[in-house]
């Protein structure tokens, strides 16, 4: 039997609920919804890590944070040499592997196991190297110019693209894949990937999108009682709002319009992509999966971007279409078992039936065995938060105060009441305690006594200092920008005084 070829669609920032077939009363997918029917979506896909660089180590290694060596966004931290990687397991038993876009990885010029990679790393040169997409904009004749629009990469200020639509980034990853689609050796099966950078921010979705969503209402964040009481939040939830004070009703609507526009775009560049495959006669040979890196709060719980375990930054898409006639994936399925990054890797080499490396963590997601709970963890400073989510109950941990959420994501998926104090969830209250506690090592140690946790007491206002970074605002980068040890932006700029 032929291997099939495997198609990987990697964005950033895209939630699970953001989908047309999943009933999202806004956003407009109609590629992604047509994927979804050809295959299986799985409704219960959760990022344990939910940013950036720690859950593509995951994605790329089929680990956990604790295996793979970041849970705190480390961005100079190399890929482990003795875990194997996903593109090098599959060039190990002999496909072809090109990627094309963002993997974010140091230094940024690693293959992690591809054969080529064709770099889109949002502007990073003070890492000092000049991506393959600056370089495409400098033979356009617009070097230096990609950031020219004066949007950050962390905020959620919005305009329309503002060079040509074949220079945005979303145009150049799809062309590149394409292309690299048609220059594939046809004796040797293929593994391809394409990392969107988008929907991430900067909000610069073409004219054309924005003018496609002028005529839908745009959906209003939900917030609950609980996350309405900042002064009363753990720690870390309350700086992951202070985003939200400068930003009134229509900036908000706004910025969700935007955030839109730019999932549509990339929707519709899908398609361009599927169609090369297409109109290469491979189609049928293909498996196409979709998933991405973390969601974003997007306003709700009066909260953006990630870094948090609230659903709309830890549930993403994930969508597994087959090749033809493949009854283990099947179509028009929706599959509500568990599952998370650190699965896709073993899920595509069984379906392509190599061997999955015993340094993988993750299950196949068209396999018997099932995860009974996740474990999820953030950071290792005063902003750390834990998570154990066990399919229907998800209990959230902050150490700053001692704090513990539980929600149950049946009966509220938007996650509007707190049900820890409940008495009807005791039973389940004690058991995920009871996982959690059994998950911590290292520095997490220090937050239990007697088995029992006690955190860092007590809870504490978080008063917001200058943001010198500005959420890591982007310049003119011709000629490129200078090798810098300064940071690239800081989480949670704090006062000092």
């Amino acid at each position: 039997m032929t291997r099939p070829n495997v198609l990987m669609i990697v964005t950033d920032h895209w939630f699970g609920s953001l989908l047309g077939i999943a009933g999202h009363p806004c956003v407009q997918t109609p590629t992604l919804d047509d994927v979804a029917r050809n295959g299986v979506r799985f409704s219960n896909a959760c990022s344990a890590n939910p940013v950036c660089i720690p859950a593509r180590r995951t994605l790329m290694t089929g680990t956990t944070s604790r295996t793979h060596g970041d849970r705190i966004f480390n961005s100079e931290l190399h890929m482990p040499e003795n875990l194997p990687t996903l593109a090098q397991t599959f060039r190990d038993n002999g496909y072809q592997a090109y990627a094309v876009g963002k993997i974010h990885v140091h230094p940024q010029r690693d293959r992690i196991g591809f054969d080529d990679v064709l770099v889109d790393d949002e502007g990073r040169g003070m890492f000092g190297v000049i991506d393959d997409y600056e370089v495409y904009l400098g033979d356009q004749g617009y070097p230096g110019e990609g950031f020219m629009h004066g949007m950050s990469n962390n905020d959620y200020n919005y305009r329309a693209w503002h060079l040509p639509e074949h220079c945005h980034a979303t145009n150049w990853a799809t062309r590149m894949m394409c292309r690299t689609i048609k220059r594939r050796d046809p004796k040797r099966p293929s593994l391809w990937y394409v990392g969107y950078r988008h929907p991430h921010p900067p909000l610069v979705p073409l004219q054309a999108y924005l003018d496609f969503y002028r005529d839908i209402p745009i959906d209003k964040p939900y917030v609950a009682d609980w996350s309405k009481e900042h002064d009363e939040l753990p720690y870390t939830a309350q700086a992951r709002q202070t985003r939200t004070f400068k930003m009134n009703e229509r900036q908000i609507e706004d910025a969700r319009r935007a955030f839109y526009a730019l999932c549509t775009h990339i929707d519709h560049q899908i398609s361009v992509i599927i169609g090369t495959l297409r109109e290469e006669g491979i189609l049928d040979d293909t498996m196409i999966l979709f998933t991405s890196d973390h969601g974003d709060m997007l306003g709700n719980q009066n909260m953006w971007a990630k870094r948090v375990f609230y659903e709309n930054s830890t549930h993403v898409p994930m969508i597994l279409s087959g090749v033809k006639g493949d009854r283990r994936v099947g179509h028009h399925r929706v599959d509500d078992r568990l599952v998370e990054l650190r699965d896709v890797m073993p899920t595509l080499l069984d379906l392509c039936g190599i061997p999955i490396p015993g340094t993988v963590e993750g299950l196949s997601m068209v396999g018997e065995k099932k995860h009974p709970w996740i474990y999820g963890e953030d950071g290792e400073d005063a902003h750390s938060s834990r998570m154990v989510h066990d399919g229907r109950h998800k209990l959230i941990y902050y150490p700053i105060g001692n704090r513990l959420q539980l929600f149950d994501l049946v009966e509220d998926p938007c996650e509007m009441t707190d049900r820890i104090a409940d008495p009807a969830y005791a039973d389940v209250r004690e058991n995920l305690t009871e996982i959690l506690i059994g998950q911590m090592y290292g520095s997490d140690l220090r937050w239990i006594e007697d088995g029992k946790l006690v955190g860092e007491l007590p809870n504490r206002p978080f008063r917001p200092g200058p943001n010198r970074s500005r959420y890591a605002l982007r310049g003119y980068t011709w000629p490129a920008p200078a090798l810098t040890d300064k940071a690239v932006m800081e989480w949670y700029p704090e006062a000092d005084d």
